[in-house]
């Protein structure tokens, strides 16, 4: 079984030797960041395919962000530059959740929460402890908080 550090490796192999750029850099810098987390800490370790996951999003997600960013600022280049990167990135997170499958995941869990007599928007924190779990790598946190508020407060 390859794990997906692995993968990355070799398909950063592949990109270069397909002299592709920007899936290169884009790997190399994804790469860093998972040595990066290897050697933080008080000692060294391997990361699992769990915790490769969770830098992988990180750093999708940051790739968002800056896209956001550029595009704001008007530097367009940039910004397409950003979310080309993402998308490479993207290509090795699992799918997700889109806004009506996150709404139905975050309407049972709020009726589970109300049945166990939370109201309001003070449930906040005990549907998150529900939607959690379940959303967890599918749907970035504040997705979730957005639609746990959206949920409270609507119902």
């Amino acid at each position: 079984m390859t794990t997906l550090k692995s993968t990355l490796r070799d398909d950063l192999q592949t990109a270069i030797k397909a002299r592709d750029e920007l899936r290169s850099a884009t790997l190399r810098l994804t790469l860093t960041a998972i040595s990066k987390e290897e050697v933080s800490g008080t000692k060294a370790r391997e990361l699992s395919d769990e915790e490769v996951l969770q830098v992988l999003a990180k750093e999708a997600k940051k790739r968002r962000e800056a896209a956001d960013a550029f595009a704001q600022a008007g530097r367009t280049e940039q910004a397409e530059r950003e979310q080309a990167e993402g998308e490479v990135l993207a290509h090795y997170l699992p799918r997700q959740l889109d806004d009506a499958e996150l709404d139905r995941v975050v309407a049972e869990a709020v009726a589970e929460a109300r049945a166990a007599g939370a109201e309001g928007p003070k449930a906040m924190g005990q549907v998150m402890k529900i939607v959690g779990p379940k959303v967890k790598g599918l749907a970035e946190g504040g997705r979730v908080a957005a639609a746990v508020k959206k949920a409270l407060a609507g119902g």
